[in-house]
């Protein structure tokens, strides 16, 4: 028999303690697992019927974390490590009708079926959003809480503990979460997690109106402002607007010339960090997109699926006006002008427009040569 104890409860989670040691409490008493960057926080004891703390400094609670060495993710026991691992090896039966991927269980199809639906069951009363299960609803409300942690680094308030260790990752450097088809590392498991789809090509996310496919649901809510027209975001020194707050950020850079972004190999800055991203593969050489039919590589993701197409015959591009396919969408946009008449390249010599950039730079080059007299004829 233990003589007294203390508990601390932790996403759901009840923890014994006995002075001088601890163990973890069967992990049948919740259903849910935990966020994919969760990170236990420091015990601070718990409260005695008297409201005095019931843990001595013998006491102090040592959470461990179990990392899966499939996909990255951090759980806060074995028991719960050991059930994750089995989604990994357990014969998936269950298949989703709106896409390839298939679940060990009825139930975790049922949940992912509502992404394709849009129907969202669980509603935040302190802000209104919505979400799919309740586990993500009941993250969520503690950002509602008091942000008592607070970030040393950058004056930055927290609501938890946890939130708070994963935001000290972008001032450490730390990255815990390693790929286990290649060197990446990622200092968040659902970082880590749409980076694997790149290797796998798994892309279950669809829209409904191009037919275009992504690998998480926020970049397929982002692409479908395209088809609405939506454009919420107004740059304030122009009156252009935008679909998304990034390219907003991006454009505003161009009024002010903010580039904040310094290749630390060449001393070029950059106002766009995805630009600023492939630049730097320029040093390195790093090519992460690898075509398994013929073994090519490729630094860009966009030119890796561009290639893929040249081994599968696949054109998506449609002209609406003749019906001509086309593998890449600039081309499709090239081409669209025969229909449109648009020449957007003008000759600054002589005025005469082109619809292609390739007839226009021939025409300037018969410009240059006109205006070169040979030296021996002055």
């Amino acid at each position: 028999m233990w003589s007294r104890f203390g508990c601390v409860r932790l996403m759901g989670q009840k923890l014994r303690i006995q002075s001088g040691a601890q163990s973890d409490d069967d992990d049948d008493d919740s259903g849910d697992e935990e966020d994919e960057d969760f990170i236990p926080p420091d015990d601070k004891g718990c409260l005695s019927s008297d409201g005095e703390t019931d843990l001595t400094s013998k006491e102090q609670l040592t959470v461990k974390s179990f990392s899966c060495s499939t996909c990255g993710k951090t759980l806060s026991s074995e028991g719960h490590l050991k059930r994750h691992e089995r989604k990994h090896t357990e014969q998936k039966s269950f298949r989703c009708r709106r896409c390839k991927i298939s679940f060990p269980t009825a139930e975790e199809r049922r949940i992912h079926s509502k992404e394709h639906s849009g129907k969202k069951e669980f509603h935040c009363e302190q802000c209104g959003k919505v979400f799919f299960i309740h586990s993500s609803l009941k993250v969520h409300l503690k950002t509602h809480g008091e942000k008592s942690f607070h970030c040393s680094e950058c004056d930055k308030y927290f609501s938890t503990k946890a939130n708070l260790v994963v935001h000290k990752r972008i001032h450490t450097g730390e990255r815990p979460h390693k790929c286990p088809h290649c060197e990446r590392r990622f200092n968040y498991g659902s970082n880590l997690k749409k980076h694997i789809r790149f290797h796998t090509n798994e892309r279950p996310y669809q829209c409904s109106e191009c037919g275009k496919t992504f690998t998480n649901s926020s970049s397929l809510k982002s692409h479908q402002r395209i088809h609405s027209d939506e454009k919420p975001l107004q740059c304030k020194h122009c009156d252009k607007r935008f679909h998304h707050i990034n390219s907003l950020n991006i454009h505003e850079r161009t009024h002010t010339g903010e580039k904040p972004y310094l290749c630390a190999h060449c001393g070029k800055s950059f106002s766009d960090p995805r630009t600023f991203k492939l630049h730097k593969r320029v040093h390195t050489g790093e090519k992460p997109y690898h075509c398994s039919i013929c073994g090519k590589s490729f630094g860009k993701h966009g030119t890796f699926r561009n290639h893929k197409r040249t081994h599968t015959g696949e054109r998506p591009f449609k002209c609406s006006q003749c019906e001509k396919t086309f593998a890449r969408s600039d081309v499709l946009k090239v081409h669209q002008r025969v229909h449109t008449g648009e020449k957007p390249y003008s000759c600054s010599i002589c005025g005469e427009r082109f619809a292609y950039f390739g007839s226009f730079q021939a025409h300037q080059n018969k410009h240059a040569k006109e205006q070169t007299t040979p030296e021996s004829s002055e």
